[in-house]
């Protein structure tokens, strides 16, 4: 894929707030190995950001620089206006930013239940209950008495999020929340993406549905190789197939 000139669109986190997750110009690092190559991004509150490219591009190397588990070598993560560049990943959740991973890594052998009670805890932004998390997801009820290990993909992302939720976010980071997943509960997991917008949650999603994400997103970057080779509006990359298959050949 070749490199295109980056279109800057103005994000809602420029026009007349500041951003709630600021990432300039970090290079980050496995060993010897450079993974990001000057990577800045924004978030707004309330925007939904989709970090779109192949395997292998950067994607979840970025949203581990942002939460702590590999830090940036060079330049500076911001959240809520403070600076987490150095910041413990246990200090980066209670300062608001909760996480899907890829693999959801909940807890096989404790029930769901005991997962979410594990996951509780206080930021500056709205706490979320269980009944709410039900009210998403309506089997979730059901299913708190039951080991973890012994749920499906898609009851293991509901919980996932759950856990998230009520971890009192500001900002949810999504990582291939897809993955693995039927139709079905594709569908739900982007409802619920769109409903943490409506409720003033920001959300950053990496995502290999291409569609999917630019359904929910406001913006999109498009990373390449440890570089973000694009940005600009969702709509337009939705609409201009011609641009959608030079980026990300689909």
């Amino acid at each position: 894929m070749s490199a295109v000139a980056i279109s800057r669109a103005q994000p809602s986190a420029e026009a007349g707030q500041a951003a709630l997750l600021s990432i300039d110009h970090i290079d980050t690092y496995y060993g010897e190995t450079q993974a990001l190559f000057d990577v800045s991004l924004r978030v707004g509150a309330g925007e939904v950001v989709a970090l779109l490219g192949p395997n292998g591009a950067g994607k979840t190397t970025t949203l581990r620089s942002i939460l702590g588990l590999t830090p940036p070598g060079v330049g500076t993560v911001h959240f809520d206006g403070r600076d987490i560049t150095r910041a413990s990943t246990h200090e980066i959740a209670r300062c608001g930013v909760g996480w899907v991973p890829d693999d959801r890594r909940i807890f096989p052998t404790l029930t769901v239940a005991r997962n979410l009670a594990i996951a509780r805890k206080k930021s500056r932004f709205r706490a979320w209950s269980e009944k709410e998390c039900f009210e998403i997801f309506s089997a979730l009820e059901y299913l708190m008495h039951r080991e973890c290990e012994n749920l499906s993909g898609g009851e293991m992302q509901m919980v996932a999020i759950s856990r998230a939720l009520l971890g009192s976010p500001g900002l949810v980071l999504f990582d291939e929340p897809s993955q693995g997943l039927a139709p079905k509960v594709v569908q739900d997991v982007m409802r619920t993406i769109t409903r943490l917008k409506a409720e003033g949650v920001a959300v950053l999603v990496v995502e290999q549905n291409v569609q999917s994400a630019l359904d929910v997103a406001d913006r999109v970057y498009v990373m390449n190789l440890g570089s973000i080779v694009h940005e600009g509006p969702a709509d337009a990359l939705r609409r201009d197939a011609t641009l959608r298959r030079q980026l990300l050949g689909v």
